[in-house]
């Protein structure tokens, strides 16, 4: 688990990186979609750790769920 959530941690910084860059590449070169961009990478700036913490939170839970099966 400790794997998975560093590799999901890397992705989101990753992204999130990337998101600003561009926003700021496109700003200092005037594009008519920066206001848009930066709006954009706002709104990632909250949805990619939620969803990072979501599907952490779901593989947890599946990964317990499966491990107490008797069953199988």
């Amino acid at each position: 688990m400790k794997k998975i959530k560093q590799v999901l941690a890397i992705i989101g910084v990753v992204l999130l990186v990337g998101l600003y860059l561009s926003t700021l590449v496109l700003a200092i070169f005037g594009s008519a979609r920066t206001i848009n961009l930066f709006i954009t990478s706002i709104v990632a700036t909250v949805i990619i750790p939620v969803l990072i913490w979501a599907y952490s939170m779901v593989y947890k839970l599946l990964k317990k769920h499966y491990s107490n099966r008797d069953d199988l």
